[in-house]
């Protein structure tokens, strides 16, 4: 892997990329909190066959974090347009999770003839979604201000550590880090606040009429997205195949990645029309629910 430095706009972002060159490109997306090289466990096994691009989101890790930056859902969706122009990818292979579920179909929605796949993992078009507690917490002034000013490292530590028990310490440590700068702070409590839940209707209708091939992995014991939010992916992906994880948490493609991996890789080989050295699994109706032993 190498990093390049891209700026779109006036906002600078680190940007992981690997595997051969080409116009085409799996291009995954981190949420909050997040980084590009969260995805370095499931980035090396694809880019054996395939390029692949990790930004840092803008207020995130180390891309630009300043007061003055938009942190709408819009504007991260226009940011990723301009790491993808700017890259010269034309066939993108959306890989998302959290809240990178919300900016990659923003922006799928709006260039659905770019996309070539889409993989969700733990995260999605959200709908009938009531939010999280902590996000309850970041959406109200003055309450998120104070919370953000008390989240020390030890206590972020800790409440990751309670709500993923599956999660080994170095993992929950550096997800933990992800939140530490106040830049970071910011970009979330105005990410959250800026963002209407029932945006996600019409993003749904959008992608729906392409039913794009779409994977869904989602860990059953998720405390923000509930799993329930699964199924929910075959009203924008009629064609979506689903998988969950038992017992895995959030971040399931830390805490379970070989697992993790053993979906996503085959599903992007054929995806990218790549001979797959192991067989595949065959493909599973739309609405049906495989529950996968953690």
């Amino acid at each position: 892997m190498r990093t390049q430095q891209i700026v779109v706009g006036d906002v600078r972002s680190p940007v992981l990329v690997g595997g051969p060159d080409g116009s085409e490109a799996v291009v995954f997306v981190h949420g909050n909190p997040g980084a590009g090289s969260d995805w370095l466990r499931l980035m090396a096994p694809i880019a054996e066959f395939a390029r692949v691009v990790a930004p840092d989101m803008p207020g995130f890790a180390g891309a630009e974090m300043r007061a003055d930056q938009d942190y709408t859902v819009a504007a991260y969706a226009r940011h990723l347009d301009g790491v993808i122009q700017a890259l010269g990818v034309e066939r993108v292979h959306l890989v998302a999770h959290d809240f990178g579920g919300p900016w990659a179909l923003t922006w799928a929605a709006d260039h659905p003839h770019k996309v070539a796949s889409v993989t969700l993992i733990n995260t999605g078009v959200l709908l009938d979604y009531r939010w999280h507690r902590l996000a309850r917490i970041w959406r109200t002034p003055l309450v998120g201000e104070l919370f953000q000013r008390i989240a020390t490292p030890r206590l972020t530590r800790a409440l990751l550590g309670h709500d993923n028990p599956g999660l080994d310490r170095a993992s929950v440590a550096h997800i933990a880090a992800h939140l530490h700068p106040w830049g970071t702070k910011r970009a979330v409590l105005r990410l959250y606040r800026s963002t209407n839940i029932r945006s996600m209707i019409p993003i749904a209708a959008a992608l729906q009429r392409h039913d794009l091939p779409c994977l869904v992995v989602w860990g059953t014991d998720d405390v923000y997205l509930p799993v329930e939010q699964a199924d929910k992916q075959t009203q924008p992906f009629p064609s979506a195949r689903i998988h969950t994880i038992v017992g895995a948490g959030h971040w399931v493609f830390l805490e379970q990645a070989e697992r993790v991996a053993e979906l996503v890789v085959p599903f992007l080989r054929t995806q990218l029309g790549d001979p797959d050295p192991q067989p595949t699994e065959p493909p599973r109706p739309a609405r049906r629910r495989r529950a996968v032993a953690g």
